[in-house]
C-alpha cells in the first residue's frame, strides 16, 4: 500500500529533490559544481594534510596515504548517517505548511531526504574512488559491499531521524539536545582513530555503538580491500529494525496530534 502511494507521488518526490538542489545553489556562480567541490576539498584535506604534511600513519599499513583514506572512509559513512538523521529530525517542522495544506503520504518527506542525501553520498564516493585509482590504491570486489552497508545506514538514520522528528514537533529541545549528542557520538565512533589503539575495556564500550561495525567495515574496504565481517553488523541491523518499527509506531500514534501542533 505504501509502495503504491509512493509510486503515485513519484513526481512530487522527484520534483522536490530537484527543487532542493536548485535552491541550494541558485545564488552561486558555480552552481551545482559546489556539490563536487566541497567533497573534493574534504578528500584533499584528509589525504594530503593528514597523510603527507602531518605524516599520520596507521599501524600495520604501509601505504603513506593510508590514514587519509581511513579518514575518508569513516567520514563517508558518518556524514551520510548524520545528514539523513539531522534532516529527518527537522523534516516535519520545515514542511509544516505543506503538511497542513496538502494531503499526501507523509513517508514522502523522509524519502526526499534519503534520495537527496544519497546523491551527495554518491558524489563523495565517486571522488574517493577516483582518488584511489589515481594513487593506485586498493580497489577490488569487496567494494560491492558498500551497497548493503549504505542501505543499513539509511535504515538506521531514517528510523532514528523520524523518531526525533516526531518528538521535535512536540518538544523543540530535542533538536538542540541531539545536536550535542551527535558531537559526542562522533568521538565515540572510530573515525579518526583505530580501535586497536584503545584499551580493551574502552574497545568494548565503543563496540556498543551501532555505527562502529559500519565504519570499521568501510575502512576495511577502502584501506585494506577487505570484505566486512557480516556477523559484526547484526547488532546494527537489529537496532535499525527497532528504530524503523519505533518510528512507524510513534507516527501512527501521533499523526493527528502532529498536524494540530504544527
Amino acid at each position: 500500500m505504501k509502495i503504491a502511494a509512493i509510486w503515485r507521488y513519484r513526481g512530487f518526490i522527484i520534483g522536490s529533490v530537484t527543487r532542493e538542489f536548485k535552491v541550494r545553489y541558485q545564488s552561486s556562480v558555480l552552481g551545482t559544481t559546489w556539490a563536487v567541490i566541497n567533497p573534493l576539498a574534504l578528500v584533499f584535506i584528509y589525504t594530503v594534510v593528514f597523510s603527507r604534511l602531518m605524516r599520520a600513519r596507521l599501524p600495520d599499513v604501509e601505504n603513506t596515504l593510508g590514514y587519509g583514506i581511513y579518514l575518508c572512509a569513516g567520514i563517508l559513512c558518518w556524514s551520510a548517517f548524520t545528514e539523513i538523521a539531522n534532516r529527518c529530525q527537522n523534516v516535519f517542522l520545515e514542511n509544516a505548511n505543506l503538511i497542513r495544506k496538502m494531503s499526501f503520504p507523509r513517508i514522502c518527506l523522509p524519502l526526499i531526504v534519503v534520495i537527496s542525501s544519497a546523491i551527495s553520498y554518491t558524489i563523495m564516493l565517486a571522488i574517493i574512488l577516483a582518488f584511489l585509482v589515481l594513487t593506485k590504491g586498493n580497489i577490488g570486489t569487496p567494494l560491492v559491499a558498500v551497497v548493503p552497508l549504505f542501505l543499513l545506514q539509511i535504515l538506521l538514520a531514517t528510523g532514528l531521524g523520524v523518531i526525533l522528528g516526531i518528538l521535535n514537533v512536540f518538544f523543540r529541545d530535542v533538536g538542540q539536545l541531539f545536536g550535542i549528542v551527535f558531537q559526542f557520538w562522533f568521538w565515540f565512533t572510530p573515525i579518526v582513530y583505530p580501535l586497536s589503539i584503545l584499551p580493551e575495556r574502552i574497545q568494548h564500550v565503543i563496540q556498543l555503538n551501532p555505527l562502529t561495525p559500519l565504519v570499521v567495515a568501510y575502512q576495511g574496504i577502502f584501506v585494506s580491500n577487505r570484505w566486512p565481517q557480516w556477523s559484526t553488523l547484526l547488532p546494527a541491523m537489529f537496532t535499525a529494525t527497532a528504530f524503523i518499527v519505533g518510528a512507524l509506531f510513534l507516527y501512527r500514534k501521533c499523526a493527528v496530534d502532529m498536524v494540530d501542533e504544527l
